[in-house]
């Protein structure tokens, strides 16, 4: 089998492993049948994370045996450890969980391949609303719900320089914080949604233009993320348009990270927290 036919079908077999743990979520979900708990960093953590991170992790296993998975729920192993990794899975059981608990549906199943530093195969499953997005690097992103497949591609604007943009923005977390950060005389509107994967998707099929996440995040909140993105015409970058890594550090977690759409849009100059810092 050729390297290209190999990932293609880990890529179905992932998106068929995310499917059928959010049928396992939406049963907990809808049952109420769950205990919540506290992680070291105040964040929530539920039962149903802990039940599809081992279902997930089980599943992975049997596809690749050979290959490591990292994920938010599991042991973080050193970046010693981790350095000898040339491919492995990376993956948020549950990206949203405070969405979970809210009831608000807007939060999803991530799975990740990442090779040589930089992901290769993108699954992003959104149980509430049964629509999977998923992209291999090369070969476009594609969205499959109840009206079957139909590639992605960003929201391409008439005039990048002047047209009103269209910016998904947290329920959660105060949209104070994002605003401050941006070009008071670029119009915009908002498109309130849950979790960072899913407002990924809004941009990768061109219902928003532009997320910008302020506050802790994880590798595996963006890396499957940052495959469907790409290939529908957009990018993920830091708050000061650097690329984001990934296993190149002790630590997991993200800096504050754009996620944007159209490349022709001056994006620099409607994000403009990097012009007070001149290493950016």
């Amino acid at each position: 089998m050729t390297p290209t036919k190999q990932l293609q079908k880990w890529l179905e077999s992932a998106a068929a492993i995310a499917q059928q743990a959010g049928d396992l979520i939406m049963e907990i979900y809808e049952e109420q049948a769950y205990d919540t708990y506290e992680k070291s960093d105040n964040s929530p953590v539920t039962s149903a994370d802990l039940a599809a991170h081992k279902f997930i992790l089980r599943k992975l296993q049997e596809l690749t045996p050979d290959l490591p998975v990292l994920s938010e729920e599991g042991a973080h192993l050193s970046l010693e450890e981790r350095q000898s990794w040339p491919r492995y899975w990376l993956i948020d059981p549950i990206d949203g969980t405070q969405e979970f608990i809210a009831r608000s549906g807007d939060f999803t199943v991530v799975i990740a391949l990442v090779e040589q530093n930089q992901p290769t195969l993108g699954v992003i499953y959104w149980p509430a609303g049964d629509k999977l997005y998923l992209a291999q690097k090369g070969a476009g992103a594609f969205r499959r719900d109840i009206n079957g497949e139909q590639q992605l591609a960003v929201r391409k604007l008439v005039d990048p320089d002047n047209d009103p943009v269209i910016l998904a923005i947290s329920r959660r977390q105060p949209r104070e914080r994002v605003l401050q950060r941006m070009n008071p005389e670029r119009e915009l509107s908002t498109l309130p949604a849950g979790s960072c994967s899913l407002k990924a998707c809004l941009i990768a099929e061109g219902q928003a233009d532009c997320f910008l996440r302020v506050g802790p995040t994880g590798e595996w909140d963006t890396a499957a993320a940052d495959v469907i993105v790409g290939e529908a015409g957009g990018r993920i970058v830091s708050e000061n348009f650097q690329r984001i890594t990934y296993n190149e550090e002790q630590e997991l977690g993200n800096p504050n990270f754009l996620i944007l759409g159209d490349a022709e849009v001056p994006w620099r100059d409607v994000f403009t927290h990097h012009r007070s810092h001149p290493g950016a």
